[in-house]
């Protein structure tokens, strides 16, 4: 591939040495899918000048259920290559699909059917990361939109099935289930990033996942105990514990703006956007499926299950940014929160960022905050920036 040199009036680099920032103007030159150059000002001979809106490292999502009508678990060929192929729409270069509770057996056959069908994937889109399995070693007290009957405990024969395909990158558990931090051990061993979630567990209950290698908390204040401040929760844990990244939904459905601020506050520099993005994402309203169960897709607000539920998101994970912004957070934090956080914790150091050696993974937002122009590996995948 030959070597392009992007310039932009605004662009966020993270160099070697020191925080990442914002350089106006600043470059970006790369080359057979790598960047090998990148820093502030505005070289001569540019392929492409950015005049407004921010150049931004390619976004990285750790939760996707499904978008564009297909829950990810059981797409189709067709399913797949729609939703890794319209991801850069929302400025995605890098995701995990994730699979939500359902038996062990039926995870597995979910898990070697990805493994088939992602070579035919392979450059079509966004990256597909590997799994991120949420469940089923949940709370029965905090399932959320996820089906009682096929929560269980972690037992060493059901890790071992679930770790045989090696696609497992993250696991979604709480903590306080029988076995679960012997296999929060087995998982962190198996380079599998462990996220406390869906839980009743006690702040110390937490600790001590974070202890036996948990490294992050799945979807703050959504169904987890919380803050009380006799007898603090997952939620507290995560703000105060400085091993833990907390995903936040930032829809502002999901926690409020108010909350996303003390969020953000209290856990600096480790914060990390997801959308929880269910099938009903980048859909019209509507009846859709998460997990194998339909789920509602209402005008306002994110999708429902019959009983109120809320199931999944339809947030963009663009748009998470342009919210965190509205709310009073920094650019340069809410694009990290979005980018090199997320990217770090699932041990992609080329990700997420604008800087020598890393993929050229980029996105262009406008002043709107919305992806205009997305590339993957120095592609261009989406948009008219070229």
């Amino acid at each position: 591939m030959a070597q392009r040199l992007i310039t932009a009036n605004r662009m966020i680099t993270s160099p070697a040495e020191g925080p990442t920032r914002v350089v106006s103007p600043g470059y970006v030159r790369f080359e057979d899918g790598v960047i090998i150059e990148a820093g502030e000002g505005r070289p001569d001979g540019a392929d492409l000048h950015l005049e407004d809106g921010v150049l931004a490292p390619g976004l990285v999502d750790l939760q996707v259920n499904g978008f564009f009508g297909h829950d990810m678990v059981d797409a189709d060929e067709t399913g797949w290559r729609t939703v890794v192929e319209r991801l850069p729409e929302t400025g995605v270069t890098s995701f995990l699909p994730t699979f939500i509770t359902a038996p062990v057996e039926v995870q597995a056959a979910a898990l070697r059917r990805t493994r088939d069908l992602l070579p035919t994937l392979d450059g079509r889109g966004t990256r597909v990361l590997g799994v991120h399995l949420e469940g089923p070693f949940l709370s029965e007290k905090r399932k959320g939109a996820h089906n009682p009957a096929y929560l269980t405990d972690p037992t060493p024969e059901k890790i071992a099935t679930l770790l045989e395909t090696g696609l497992v990158k993250l696991v979604t558990l709480a903590p306080e289930r029988d076995g679960a931090l012997d296999a929060i051990r087995t998982l962190v061993e198996n380079g599998v990033l462990v996220s406390v979630g869906h839980s009743d567990a006690s702040a110390s209950q937490v600790a001590a996942a974070a202890g036996a290698g948990a490294r992050k908390v799945t979807h703050i204040f959504n169904a987890q105990s919380g803050m009380n401040h006799r007898d603090p929760g997952v939620a507290a844990q995560a703000l105060a514990d400085d091993r833990l990244s907390p995903g936040l939904i930032l829809d502002l459905h999901h926690v409020s703006g108010t909350v996303a601020r003390v969020v953000f506050n209290a856990a600096a520099g480790r914060v990390v956007l997801v959308t929880d993005a269910a099938s009903a994402a980048g859909m019209p309203p509507g009846t859709y499926e998460l997990g194998g169960e339909p789920i509602t897709m209402p005008e306002q607000g994110p999708p429902l299950r019959a009983d109120g539920t809320i199931a999944g998101s339809g947030l963009r994970l663009d748009d998470a940014i342009g919210n965190a912004l509205a709310i009073g957070i920094d650019l340069v934090t809410a694009v990290d929160a979005a980018t090199r956080v997320p990217a770090d914790l699932v041990g992609r150091p080329d990700l997420g960022r604008i800087a020598p050696g890393a993929k050229a993974d980029l996105v262009w937002l406008g002043p709107d905050h919305r992806a205009r122009t997305t590339w993957i590996n120095g592609q261009e995948l989406f948009g008219g920036g070229s």
